[in-house]
């Protein structure tokens, strides 16, 4: 299982990269294993301002669908386009091509509330 120690995680399984006032965003390897082939990434809320907590997007895999939530608040300055015709980078570079959006944070001391690799690994067993 790949956990890597320079990222923050959600106990919903997204991994958070904090670069500047920016928290880039995507889904565990945990979490992409868990839901096995990624068939479709849908998030539409690009520039729009969402708070800690809320649904910004949802990812579906053959058997099921999942909600995916801001980590912390802000607004979606970018969303990854080329999810659109790969969703499966989810499945092959979770912590690279992989990722689904960038957000600029309202409030950057919110990242302080998120896991770090320890506790991570700690939630997942």
């Amino acid at each position: 299982m790949n956990i890597p120690e320079n990222l923050k995680f959600t106990k919903d399984h997204e991994w958070v990269k904090i670069d500047g006032g920016v928290a880039i965003v995507g889904i565990t390897d945990f979490a992409q294993n868990e839901l096995g082939d990624i068939v479709f990434v849908e998030i539409e809320t690009e520039d729009e301002d969402l708070e800690k907590e809320e649904v910004f997007g949802t990812i579906e895999a053959v058997k099921t669908v999942s909600d995916l939530y801001m980590p912390v608040s802000g607004k979606i300055i970018e969303v990854n386009e080329e999810l659109e015709n790969e969703p499966e980078k989810v499945n092959k570079e979770p912590y690279d091509g992989g990722w689904m959006v960038k957000i600029e944070m309202a409030d950057p001391d919110q990242a302080e509330d998120l896991l770090s690799a320890a506790q991570y690994k700690e939630l997942i067993g």
